[in-house]
């Protein structure tokens, strides 16, 4: 015989005192992915074109010192500034054109000159290049009205990159700058974190594809494709991607086949403590470890994290804003933990309040807010909505990211100054 206890408390019970004392905090959350989730070993390699939004291995050195000559900065006459004596003007002949691509044959001497071209490489003897519109030209001679200075417009051998200097370390993710640096350093192939295999397991009888026909109990399903599309990017591949009933058996059945074959298994649902939550007693029946399971944050207090196998499994609440709010915060620490990337709180700033907040104290609050503009003094100024629904996604997309109201606090006046996450992709 199965003894059921009676949950007297509003809601699902999570509330219940006994419950708030084994919450942990945002931090310690962090930090117990941070202790747990070790980088993926396996890599693979690409070219810097295909690049984008991968994860580095390893470091990237430079081939060859950059640039690998003297090279004039601009279209010019590369001259010898010790040749020019007296206060001038100056008469040279021109002796060379030297375009981008070729190297010159005659070096510069005394009153002479070479018209150069940018990019290209600066004449034996040339100590400076005169900018084009600086210098008047008749026939072969030119004449220059003012001293230039030695290295003036010369871009120096090595000045960019030296050879062997790690020029990318690894864990960061490549974009157009970093792809940049790669390709000057001469890496043809470039070694990145393979990407990560992830299963996507949303739970509850009461969800259905969004836009179908639904009976009166039951909703449209937004955690799929919220996210789904929170996952697309170059440094995952979504494996998997499944609905769960409310049934422990096929949710142990679904969970066990899921983590054979993904680095993650992400829930949604089913991780609160009421009679229908059913993931954590299946993966407890499974023999999955537990690191955490609750944190003391509003909305998104029940999010879980442990390991099924070789699986790591991150359960995010149903209610689609706190799955939302939890995936921000530790669904994207957990991808940067197994790329090799720090997950520090690095991407948090100060902002002011626009306005009086009056809440209930007890866990910290994180609420979507706007980036409305700045004050006299230059601080970004947050509006917000009232107060945060775990079930509200109507207004997301006016949001840019998230406020963190402190536990302890139950009002704060306008122009406070409180912590501020920004919305973050893969």
């Amino acid at each position: 015989m199965n003894v059921v206890q009676k949950i007297t408390a509003p809601g699902c019970g999570c509330d219940a005192p006994e419950h708030m004392k084994s919450l942990i905090t945002i931090d310690e959350a962090l930090s117990r992915i941070a202790d747990n989730a070790a980088p993926i070993q396996a890599t693979e390699q690409v070219a810097p074109g295909d690049a984008h939004g991968r994860i580095l291995a390893g470091p990237v050195r430079s081939r060859a010192m950059t640039p690998p000559f003297d090279n004039a900065a601009m279209d010019g006459y590369a001259v010898d500034t010790t040749a020019l004596s007296g206060a001038g003007p100056w008469t040279l002949s021109v002796s060379a054109r030297v375009p981008a691509g070729q190297f010159p044959n005659l070096p510069v001497t005394g009153l002479s000159a070479a018209w150069i071209f940018t990019g290209a490489p600066v004449p034996a003897g040339a100590d400076a290049v005169m900018m084009q519109e600086e210098v008047q030209r008749t026939g072969a001679t030119i004449r220059i009205d003012r001293r230039p200075s030695p290295g003036q417009n010369i871009r120096r051998a090595g000045s960019d990159m030296a050879a062997g200097e790690i020029v990318l370390d690894a864990g960061q993710r490549l974009g157009p700058r970093e792809i940049a640096a790669c390709a000057a350093a001469g890496a043809a192939a470039i070694d990145v974190v393979r990407p990560l295999r992830v299963g996507l397991l949303v739970t509850g009888n009461e969800v259905r594809q969004s836009g179908s026909d639904h009976d009166r109990a039951q909703i449209w399903d937004v955690n799929t494709p919220m996210l789904s599309a929170a996952l697309a990017g170059p440094c995952v591949d979504v494996v998997s991607v499944e609905l769960g009933a409310d049934n422990r058996n096929n949710l142990r059945r679904q969970l066990a086949k899921m983590s054979e074959r993904t680095d993650i298994v992400i829930t949604t649902g089913g991780v609160s403590v009421g009679e229908e939550d059913h993931v954590k007693p299946a993966l407890g029946e499974l023999g999955a470890e537990t690191f955490f399971s609750g944190v003391a944050i509003k909305p998104g207090k029940p999010v879980s994290f442990g390991r099924l196998g070789s699986a790591f499994w991150l359960g995010l609440p149903g209610n689609p804003l706190a799955a939302f709010v939890t995936w921000q915060l530790f669904g994207t620490a957990l991808v940067r933990a197994l790329t090799g990337q720090p997950i520090g709180k690095h991407s948090r700033r100060h902002v002011i309040t626009a306005h009086t907040i009056r809440r209930k104290p007890g866990r910290c609050e994180l609420r979507p807010a706007t980036i409305a503009g700045f004050d006299d003094l230059g601080r970004e100024v947050a509006t917000f909505e009232p107060a945060t629904h775990s079930g509200r996604v109507g207004r997301l997309p006016q949001a840019d990211g998230l406020l963190f109201l402190p536990a302890d606090i139950d009002e704060l006046p306008e122009d406070a100054l409180v912590e501020f996450l920004p919305f973050c992709d893969l």
